[in-house]
C-alpha cells in the first residue's frame, strides 16, 4: 500500500469520525441536522461533477442512485434523534454494528459470499463479535431503569434505521453506475428527504427548519460527510486500497467519532466504562476486517 493510498483511505477516518460530533456539536434538531447535511454533501458532490465532468445517470441507475441516498438520510434523521437520546459516543458503536451485520448478511444471502461451511462459521462468530462489541460501548456501571430503557429504545430505533442504510449501499448495485457518477445523484435523494422532512414538521405547527440559521450551519457537517464518502470510493477503487481494505480503514471512524464525543461533547464515562467502550470497539473493528478477508 503506498503513501497516497493509505492517506486516501483514511479519509474517511477523519469525515465520518468528526462528522458525528461536528453535528452534535452546531446543535439543533434532527431536522436541522439533516437538512445541513444534506445540503452540504449536495453541494460537494456538485461541485466535484463539474470538476469531473461527470454526468447525471439516467432511466432506472438515476432512480436507484436517488433512491440510495434517500435510503441514507431516512436512517439518519433516526441516528440523529438517538444522538439526542443516548450520545454520540453510544450510538455510534451500535448503529456501526447494525450497519456491519446489514452489510455481512445481505453479502452472503444476495451475493454469495463467504462460499463454503467454514467460511461461514468464521462470519458467524464474526457477526457474534460485532454484536458483543456493541454491547460494550454501552455498558453503565452505575445502572439506572431510566437509563437502561433509554439504551434499549435508541438500539431498537437504531435497527430500524439499518434499512435505510442497507438501502443505500444495496440500492446501487442494481445500477451499472460507479461510485463516483452515484456520488451527485445519492445527494440529491438526501436533499429531497430533508426538504420534505422540513416541510411535512412545519406542517404539524413546528418551526421551519430550512428558515432557521443552524440548518445553514449543518453545512459544514455535510462538508464533512461528503469528504468520507468520496474518499472511500477512490480508497475502495481496485488501483488504490481495494473494497476490503477500503472497508477496513472506512470502520475506524467509529473509533473518533466515539471518542470525540466523549472528550469534546461532554458525553463522560468512568474509566471503568472507558475502558469497556475500548474493548467493544476494538471487538467491532477485528470482527469488521474479518468480515472482509474471509
Amino acid at each position: 500500500m503506498n503513501t497516497t493510498a493509505l492517506l486516501i483511505g483514511l479519509g474517511p477516518l477523519l469525515g465520518w469520525g468528526l462528522f458525528p460530533t461536528i453535528a452534535s456539536k452546531f446543535g439543533g434538531r434532527p431536522v436541522n441536522q439533516i437538512v445541513g447535511t444534506a445540503f452540504g454533501t449536495f453541494i460537494f458532490a456538485f461541485v466535484f461533477a463539474l470538476i469531473k465532468g461527470l454526468a447525471l445517470p439516467t432511466g432506472m441507475d438515476l432512480v436507484f442512485t436517488v433512491i440510495s441516498g434517500i435510503g441514507w438520510a431516512s436512517a439518519q434523521i433516526i441516528t440523529f434523534k438517538c444522538f439526542a437520546m443516548i450520545g454520540s459516543s453510544r450510538a455510534m458503536p451500535i448503529t456501526t454494528a447494525f450497519q456491519l451485520l446489514g452489510a455481512s448478511l445481505w453479502g452472503v444471502i444476495a451475493l454469495g459470499n463467504w462460499p463454503g461451511v467454514t467460511a461461514k462459521i468464521i462470519g458467524a462468530v464474526a457477526l457474534v463479535l460485532i454484536i458483543i462489541g456493541a454491547s460494550l460501548t454501552v455498558w453503565s456501571e452505575h445502572k439506572s431503569k431510566e437509563n437502561t430503557q433509554l439504551i434499549t429504545k435508541a438500539v431498537a430505533w437504531l435497527a430500524v434505521g439499518e434499512i435505510g442504510y442497507w438501502a443505500y449501499s444495496a440500492a446501487p448495485q442494481a445500477t451499472s453506475v460507479d461510485g463516483m457518477h452515484a456520488f451527485l445523484p445519492q445527494a440529491i435523494g438526501m436533499v429531497i428527504v430533508g426538504v420534505v422532512y422540513a416541510i411535512f414538521l412545519s406542517m404539524r405547527g413546528e418551526k421551519s427548519a430550512l428558515t432557521e440559521a443552524v440548518s445553514y450551519r449543518q453545512i459544514w457537517s455535510g462538508f464533512f460527510f461528503a469528504f468520507a464518502a468520496l474518499t472511500y470510493l477512490i480508497s475502495a477503487q481496485p488501483n488504490m486500497n481495494g473494497l476490503a481494505t477500503g472497508f477496513i480503514l472506512s470502520q475506524t471512524s467509529v473509533v473518533l467519532a466515539t471518542l470525540t464525543g466523549i472528550w469534546f461533547l461532554g458525553q463522560k464515562k468512568t474509566p471503568k466504562e472507558m475502558a469497556v467502550t475500548i474493548g467493544g470497539l476494538v471487538l467491532i473493528l477485528v470482527a469488521a476486517t474479518i468480515t472482509v478477508m474471509i
